[in-house]
């Protein structure tokens, strides 16, 4: 049986985002701790244009190749973590765009949350969120990663953790394979 599938999505797409510094150390933390084959998905790479399809996601019954194209990387997928910065007290439009364009893709999979941000560390875009995927009957995980100031943790263009942020990924990664296993039986 091959190794489930781990997403790291990267919500942002701003030219000058911390969201690839954040998702490369997360994914080097991810590979460390098994249980997964590991994946980035750039949202900025992927370049969904604004949600264009004219039926309705439910139906899965998509018109435009970048819709098939999507729905092909997030199948594939056993978990995600999503990669967000926080806008506003939200999340980045472009990662609530590529959620919106797909449905039974995301249905009864665990998904966890690496946030970064000022004081707050993301965690009002993660509240957020985790509103959108329990509608799409995602399982969203208790624990996240919150980076405050993030600007202090990255320097040319890579993060470095502190020892917070590394158990607490170590804590939301042993979740997501002890969710993941559990649903696959859901799934299959």
């Amino acid at each position: 049986m091959p190794e489930p599938v781990l997403q790291i999505v990267i919500g942002s797409t701003r030219p000058g985002r911390a969201g690839g510094p954040v998702a490369a150390w997360f994914a080097g933390e991810a590979r460390a701790h098994g249980g997964f084959t590991v994946e980035v998905v750039d949202l900025a790479e992927v370049a969904l244009p604004m949600f264009d399809e004219p039926n309705h996601p439910m139906t899965g019954k998509y018109v435009h190749d970048h819709t098939e194209a999507w729905s092909e990387v997030v199948r594939r997928a056993s978990a995600y973590v999503f990669v967000t910065p926080e806008y506003n007290n939200g999340y980045p439009a472009p990662l609530k765009n590529a959620i919106d364009y797909l449905n039974a893709e995301w249905r009864d999979k665990p998904v966890g949350f690496v946030s970064y941000g000022g004081v707050s560390a993301g965690t009002r875009a993660v509240a957020q969120l985790k509103q959108v995927v329990t509608t799409l009957r995602m399982v969203p995980v208790q624990d996240a990663v919150n980076i405050p100031f993030i600007q202090q943790f990255v320097a040319d263009g890579v993060l470095t953790p502190n020892d917070v942020m590394t158990s607490a990924s170590k804590v939301m990664l042993d979740e997501l394979v002890k969710l993941s296993t559990a649903l696959s039986a859901i799934r299959d």
